[in-house]
């Protein structure tokens, strides 16, 4: 298998081809002065099995546009198949209109990248896999959350309280404690249609005198994270920790998650960041293993 990692998951990419002992072909990339992406692979992958490696975290446009052209250039080249790594898929939530007039930006994505000559996408805890799950590529969605747990479990802190946000991701809760050997809870939460903004329910919390985890797919502002640890304080958790597969955490996330009570923030490499200490390259690894890479 032959391996390109797109610009902005070098260290991943890196980490996967070490796994998986396959070839790393460098990816040339730069900017014009206008700020149009320019890339090129160095290197022939003509009938290679070939996986791409980009993250579309913000900037996502940017990112977006980085993984088209990638897959193009690679399509150029007639490759035996490529599959697109796309371990924080953006624009993958809106597969279907809440008010007139909105765009499908689950389809244009899945549109454009068969279109590039896409066969398989793999993404890491797609925040509404189901959309993805109508269109003509074929997809892969995987779980990091069990590598979260084990990296809480490996730290000492096993029988921790697995909490989660919503009660559709107590599902995510149940999984961490799989691992972990604890209890698990969800927190309440509602999502206003226009405004996007997250509201909690501040139910009791069986976590006094406990550790308490909250685990999610994605921090991004940090303010749902942030009422909920202050929440696991209040209700008499020893200790608390916010552990997310997607670490985003826009603008000063992370310190108002800190100075809210927890711990720490932990976080995957599917997002690059200064938390992002857990890697799923091994991960990814195995779903490819498993396809025959």
């Amino acid at each position: 298998m032959i391996i390109l990692p797109g610009p902005a998951s070098r260290d991943l990419a890196t980490r996967l081809a070490l796994k998986l002992r396959a070839k790393l072909v460098p990816v040339h990339f730069k900017k014009f002065p206008d700020g149009e992406s320019y890339l090129r692979i160095e290197g022939t992958i003509k009938g290679e099995n070939t996986a791409i490696v980009q993250t579309t975290s913000p900037p996502q446009d940017e990112r977006m546009m980085q993984l088209l052209l990638l897959t193009s250039a690679a399509n150029d080249q007639n490759p035996e198949a490529i599959t697109v790594i796309v371990p924080y898929l953006a624009y993958s939530r809106q597969d279907r209109r809440f008010l007139p007039g909105e765009a499908l930006s689950a389809k244009m994505v899945m549109d454009a990248l068969a279109t590039c000559g896409v066969s398989k996408l793999i993404t890491v805890n797609c925040h509404n896999p189901a959309a993805l799950k109508s269109f003509p590529i074929l997809v892969q969605d995987l779980s990091a959350i069990p590598l979260l747990a084990k990296h809480f479990k490996d730290r000492g802190y096993e029988g921790a309280v697995s909490l989660s946000m919503g009660k559709k991701g107590l599902v995510t809760a149940l999984e961490a404690a799989d691992i972990l050997k604890g209890s698990s809870d969800f927190l309440p939460t509602k999502r206003h249609r226009r405004t996007g903004r997250v509201t909690i329910e501040k139910k009791p919390l069986k976590v006094e005198s406990k550790v308490a985890i909250f685990f999610d797919d994605i921090i991004s502002s940090g303010g749902t994270m942030m009422k909920a640890v202050a929440h696991a304080k209040r209700q008499g958790a020893t200790r608390v920790f916010a552990a997310c597969v997607h670490p985003l955490l826009i603008d000063n996330a992370e310190e108002k998650i800190l100075r809210s009570g927890a711990d720490e923030v932990v976080g995957t490499d599917t997002v690059p960041s200064s938390v992002s200490i857990v890697s799923v390259a091994p991960l990814i690894a195995k779903a490819l293993t498993r396809q025959g890479a």
